[in-house]
Order: C-alpha cells, then structure tokens, then sequence
C-alpha cells in the first residue's frame, strides 16, 4: 500500500481528520537494537532444560509480553496451568541471565537514520519497551547520543499491563502531550502492532525478524518495511504527507 493510501485508511478506520505527526514512538528490541535472537534464544534455552513446549520462533509472537505472560503460555501449553510465582522469577532470572550473556549490543542496522530523520524533523522521540532494565537510558544515550530523554520513555516499570495491552503507547501518548492522530509508531513484533493501533495511532510494521509479513499486516500495521534501512528511505515522506 502506498503511504498516502495508507493514512487515509488509518483516517477513515479511527474516524479522525487529519493526520499531523509530532512524535514518533518506538519499540526497542528488533527496532533499535538487533537483539530479539538472542532473546529468542535464551527463551529456547529455558523453555529446554524445563521441558516447556515451544519453539524458537513462538518467542516473536509473545514478543512484547511480560516475562510472566510469556512463562504462563509455556506452562499452560505444557501442563495446563499458570506458572508459580516461584517458577516465575527463576525461569525469568534464568532467561535475563542467558540473554546478558549473548547480546553484543549490536543496534539495529538504519535505526539511527531513521532516528536522525525524525530528531530533524524537530519530532519528539519517546521508547515504548517491554524490558525492565534499569540503565536503559545510559544505554539509549551510548548508542545513539542526543536522541532519547528519560522523562520519555516507558518501561516496565511504567504499565500495568504489556502489549499487546494498548497501554504502554497510551502512556506514550501522555508522556508526549500529544494525541493519537499526532503520533507514530514503529514497531517489529505482532503483539506490539496491535498495541500501537489499539491507542488509535498510525502504526508501521517493520520485519526485522522471521515471522511473515502476512503476520505484521494481521496485526494490524498501516504500513510494512522489511528493515529499518528501508523505512529510512521512507520516513520523511510520512512525516511529510501530513
């Protein structure tokens, strides 16, 4: 779909007039940093030494989930009931553990283009992320330098509810003092598209990993690239069609 098709559609499905983007709101995992294999694998890895059903892959459609969501799916799939609170924070310790030790920080290749693009602009930039790490921000600042505040972002820490909760984005939303229609956002994972267009905003699907493309437009995205290099190429001309 081309970009101008694509916001009218967004126009007419929330029943508002304009289009007008004054933030850009992003997932971190699998669209800042290319880090969703090695959350996958330490998922793989866990899942395996307690003989929990589950592939590789499942672990990008529980993408966006809390720790305890995503352990609760394994047990009921597996035993046909809710993890223990107990069982919880080991496994979850157990996985942290694990996925510290594989990621390499790698960012993901075109996010600081399109993150320039935006800064450019004169948009705000906010993270909307599912983790829980408490040095986020240094991490944020080291990699990509200028771009993020602290009082703007949402974490964990910040929700009640995960994706694809519409929650964290409507925090999003309030942390930037804007509306719906006066947002982005930009996301890799299926649970978190759908949390982008349930707050009501215009939502692009970025395919950074393995699932299908058909997955991301199930979930609901405005629009779909199959990288961050590509939605570079593209940014402006949707900040700009407004």
């Amino acid at each position: 779909m081309k970009i101008d098709e694509a916001i009218k559609t967004y126009l007419a499905k929330t029943n508002q007039r304009i289009f007008r983007p004054k933030a850009v709101l992003f997932d971190m995992d699998g669209v800042l940093y290319d880090s969703m294999r090695f959350h996958a694998r330490a998922w793989k890895e866990v899942a395996d030494k307690y003989h929990l059903k589950a592939e590789e892959s499942d672990f990008y459609l529980y993408e966006g989930r809390t720790g305890a969501s995503t352990l609760d799916i394994l047990y009921q799939k597996t035993f046909g009931r809710n993890a223990t609170e107990e069982e919880i924070h080991r496994l979850y310790e157990e996985k942290s553990a694990l996925f510290r030790a594989y990621n390499d920080g790698e960012a993901m290749p075109g996010a600081a283009e399109v993150l320039a693009k935006v800064k450019a602009a004169g948009l705000q930039r906010i993270v909307v992320t599912g983790s829980g790490q408490r040095s986020l921000i240094d991490k944020l600042e080291h990699t990509y330098p200028g771009i993020f505040e602290r009082e703007k972002m949402v974490t964990a820490f910040d929700v009640k509810y995960g994706k694809p909760h519409p929650e964290p984005y409507l925090i999003g939303l309030q942390k930037a003092g804007v509306e719906a229609n006066e947002a982005i956002v930009v996301e890799n994972a299926p649970l978190g598209v759908q949390a982008g267009v349930a707050a009501g905003i215009f939502t692009i699907g970025v395919n950074t990993g393995p699932l299908a493309d058909r997955v991301l437009r199930e979930a609901g995205a405005n629009l779909l690239f199959p990288s961050m290099g590509v939605l570079a190429q593209n940014i402006e001309e949707i900040i700009m069609a407004s």
